[in-house]
């Protein structure tokens, strides 16, 4: 399975630089055996009573930092507290740092270079508490836009509302949910009438999100982890809905990834907490959510692949023909698409 089979042109006008407003103005391409244009607003018309969409309430960190290896600027975006006062990171430019050197940031914090990776990796010491380093980001940190979305001077007031789910709870991710950043609460209002649950379960974001797939073989790419939880309660809701013949919605691919990551190989769910570094790719057997409502996501990306695998990969290049050549707003504040999940044999 080659890289190249991922790839598709993409005119930069098409890249979102703000999100829709209100959220569920956003267009949304419906993509079953055929292609229907619609808008993320309509989607308590498209199912009812008895089925249920899941989606992710982590919460952005402002995980970013402009440190200093001496003299030497470099950017640090924390991923995940690891034990005791030890963080994983990504480190830019990495090549400045090597085990052993002492890191400063801002207001007298500090950290030693445990390790590095080949990546950009970076195992960091703080020497404090990971409560005391939230706290610590809360007020120094900076929000890790993608960088496709373009600000001369960094991240802006609105970004921080803007890119932040209206249900995010649970601090942890580096990148937002996307899928979930269409969600307004008319929208959830509108859901419950209809009879449509909304469970939650949490997948924090981590820093694999910011890193392409370098390798020609795409079966030879290694996934970061990322942490995840469903709950018992969650998982039996699930499980229910179901049982008795309703629709399990993913709301993400990090939803669909952690759903995928809790289940048994019948598709039942159960309780999962800890680390997950699943990659879905064409040829990979589903077993949990019929749909999938995702952003549209960069050529050869390892989100591409998923949804390729969700709904086959010739039909997906010819939805997001569809959706450029029709004006659709791409990545994280661009627009939506609703998967119908292929037959699998």
């Amino acid at each position: 399975m080659r890289l190249e089979q991922f790839d598709f042109d993409l005119p930069k006008d098409r890249i979102a630089n703000r999100p829709a407003v209100p959220r569920d103005s956003a267009r949304m391409l419906i993509v079953d055996e055929g292609l229907l244009d619609s808008y993320v607003a309509r989607l308590p018309e498209l199912f009812g009573t008895g089925d249920i969409l899941v989606v992710n309430d982590t919460q952005v960190v402002p995980a970013r930092l402009d440190g200093f290896r001496g003299s030497a600027k470099v950017q640090i975006t924390l991923d995940a507290p690891v034990s005791g006062s030890e963080w994983r990171a990504l480190a830019f430019p990495a090549r400045k740092l090597r085990p052993g050197d002492d890191v400063t940031f801002p207001d007298g914090l500090g950290a030693k270079v445990i390790s590095r990776g080949l990546r950009g990796e970076v195992l960091l010491d703080f020497q404090s508490p990971s409560s005391e380093i939230y706290a610590y980001l809360d007020v120094h940190g900076i929000l890790p836009l993608p960088p496709y979305i373009s600000r001369a001077d960094g991240p802006d007031a609105r970004d921080l509302s803007d890119y932040q789910t209206i249900y995010a709870k649970h601090v942890g991710a580096v990148a937002a949910p996307t899928a979930g950043l269409h969600f307004s609460s008319d929208l959830f209002e509108r859901l419950h009438q209809k009879g449509i649950r909304v469970a939650k379960i949490t997948l924090h974001v981590g820093i694999g999100t910011f890193r392409p797939v370098t390798t020609d073989n795409v079966l030879d790419h290694t996934m970061s982890e990322e942490r995840g939880l469903v709950s018992a309660e969650v998982a039996e809701v699930i499980n229910e809905t179901k049982k008795n013949g309703g629709r399990v919605v993913a709301v993400g691919s990090t939803v669909l990834r952690l759903l995928e990551s809790a289940s048994d190989k019948q598709g039942r769910l159960h309780a999962f907490k800890g680390a997950t570094s699943i990659f879905m790719t064409p040829g990979y057997k589903f077993t949990t959510a019929d749909f999938l409502m995702t952003n549209f996501h960069l050529p050869k990306s390892t989100l591409f692949m998923l949804v390729a695998a969700f709904s086959g990969l010739e039909r997906m290049k010819l939805a997001y023909a569809h959706a450029i050549k029709n004006g659709y707003r791409f990545y994280s504040f661009g627009d939506a698409s609703l998967l119908k999940r292929t037959t699998q044999k």
